[in-house]
């Protein structure tokens, strides 16, 4: 087909086109193209500008998801130069042409044979050719032309993260964002509203709300309380076509915690207690615990334990276990019941982690009164001193009384006591003792000249618990008597000269003796009278 420059019609493909849009609504229209025409397809304005001798081509649709039992009508060629004797044929290639798309070479029909996804493929680019039949040469250059696959609502939205794990403080003002969630629609965004999302929740209220179009939860409660609630399971859908009736939803869900803030105050379960420490607890040892209960967690329950007066202020002290925050009262001074039997103890235990925002729920800070009872033990006998010296004189019969020893029991039972000698040396078996009096008696004769001292101990155990003993060192120094004669302190053997002068002192004679020195320190010489006197020489006593 040849068409000259003087011809006023050049001969053109005409495209009848079958476009479905969503929920059934179809248009046929045939559309005749004539150079610088302008089309409008469905709101898009195209402007084209037809070569001479070229085809000029619309958009064709193809709606998704077909499944109808014959194949879906897609459009039709036509050229002008067709004048419906079967002379034309037409010719349809590119993507998917003769197994996606199929033509009648002879009315031009399009048709599609297969039910197609927009999600994995958009559009398909062909060629169409118009051929006379008889020579096969072209009656119009081939043109490129594209289908369309047309959108349907088939993709319900989704949540790609979820479900979601997230915390907000407990007693947030109400409104505050918790989380953002998004949820993606694989139809397409710039048809219609198949991918129109809108949110909605669907469990969790009245305690949270979510933004319909922006997906953010926020809290919808003032004063949500983590010690009357901690966990919430939030639902929330998300659905296409703008939320109307016949949309696609999806949901996920949001676990939210509320975490703890300091809003609880510290609190004795009892304004008074009693303990019961027996009096022969030891000093240092922790003799009792006291708690004061927090709702709060972690270092919003810290707390510090204080006496802040009390008649056993300076007798106990009180600490705190981080681990357990529990008050450990323990003993600074010792015990007796006999002297003092109760003491009363004020007690506060007070949070060391403030949050001044929730200051107006205070003070937080609890005290609360400990009465203290102090337990008898049956304790051992008790010296009236803490050790006994003791004399007696060398030379004594057997059984003279040394002194004696005093214990009493100090309970209030006042039990009789006995007193026996630890016998663990040989100088505990040189004296005796009567278990009845604590008088102490010499079991030998002594010579202080020998053993000047013995150190003894003494033990008293009381009648009724012989059990418990009490010790007592004792020493006992032997007293001296003059019982031991002077000696000379060695043997003398004097030379003289025999030119030395009368009166000249030729030896100074030394006496000792083993006596203490009150019994024989002063000495008195002379010579012996039994014996025959010399008059060569002279003894003289210097005294």
């Amino acid at each position: 087909m040849r068409i000259t420059s003087t011809c006023c019609i050049c001969p053109v493909l005409v495209c009848l086109c079958f476009v479905q849009r969503c929920y059934g609504a179809t248009h046929h229209g045939s559309i005749k193209v004539t150079r610088n025409q302008t089309k409008h397809v469905e709101g898009e304005t195209e402007v084209h500008h037809r070569p001479k001798r070229g085809w000029v081509w619309n958009q064709f649709f193809v709606l998704e998801e077909h499944m109808g039992p014959d194949p879906q009508y897609v459009g039709k060629l036509h050229s002008n130069s067709d004048k419906g004797d079967g002379s034309v044929k037409y010719i349809l290639t590119g993507e998917g042409a003769g197994t996606i798309f199929i033509i009648d070479d002879t009315t031009g029909d399009i048709h599609s044979t297969k039910s197609l996804d927009r999600e994995q493929k958009t559009h398909y680019v062909l060629h169409a050719q118009a051929i006379d039949r008889r020579t096969n040469k072209p009656l119009e250059p081939e043109s490129e032309f594209i289908i369309k696959v047309q959108d349907i609502n088939d993709n319900a939205p989704k949540f790609t993260d979820g479900p979601y794990i997230v915390t907000v403080p407990e007693m947030s003002e109400m409104g505050t964002s918790v989380l953002q969630v998004t949820a993606t629609d694989a139809d397409d965004p710039t048809y219609g509203n198949s991918a129109r999302v809108v949110y909605s929740i669907l469990q969790g209220q009245p305690y949270f709300s979510v933004d319909p179009k922006t997906g953010v939860i926020r809290t919808a409660l003032h004063n949500m309380d983590r010690e009357a609630r901690e966990h919430y399971s939030v639902v929330i859908q998300a659905k296409d076509m703008a939320g109307q009736v016949g949309g696609l939803s999806g949901s996920t869900t949001v676990n939210i915690t509320l975490t703890d803030v300091n809003d609880n105050p510290p609190r004795f379960p009892q304004k008074h207690y009693q303990l019961y420490v027996p009096e022969s607890a030891q000093v240092g040892s922790a003799v009792g615990k006291i708690k004061a209960n927090d709702a709060d967690t972690g270092s919003n329950a810290d707390m510090k334990y204080t006496i802040i007066n009390g008649d056993g202020a300076g007798v106990f002290s009180i600490s705190t276990d981080k681990e357990t925050r529990e008050g450990i009262l323990s003993l600074r001074k010792p015990l007796n019941y006999e002297k003092k039997k109760s003491y009363t103890l004020n007690i506060e235990g007070a949070n060391t982690h403030l949050d001044f925002r929730f200051s107006h729920l205070g003070p937080f800070k609890d005290v609360t009164m400990l009465k203290i009872i102090v337990g008898d033990v049956d304790e051992p006998p008790l010296f009236t001193m803490p050790s006994y010296v003791m004399e007696v004189y060398e030379n004594t019969k057997i059984g003279t009384a040394v002194g004696a020893v005093t214990a009493q029991d100090p309970d209030t039972a006042n039990s009789l006591v006995r007193y026996f000698i630890d016998h663990n040396t040989e100088e505990d078996r040189y004296f005796t003792i009567d278990a009845n009096t604590g008088t102490i008696k010499t079991a030998k004769i002594f010579d202080r000249e020998e053993t000047p001292w013995y150190n003894i101990t003494v033990a008293a155990s009381e009648i009724d618990n012989p059990g418990l003993v009490s010790h007592v060192p004792v020493g006992i120094r032997i007293l001296d008597v003059n019982d031991n004669p002077p000696e000379l302190a060695q043997e003398y053997d004097i030379v003289v000269c025999e030119n030395a002068k009368p009166g000249q002192v030729i030896q100074t004679i030394t006496a000792t003796d083993k006596d203490d020195s009150a019994n024989g320190a002063r000495f008195h010489f002379s010579l012996d009278e039994g014996l025959s006197l010399n008059p060569n020489f002279t003894l003289r006593d210097n005294e």
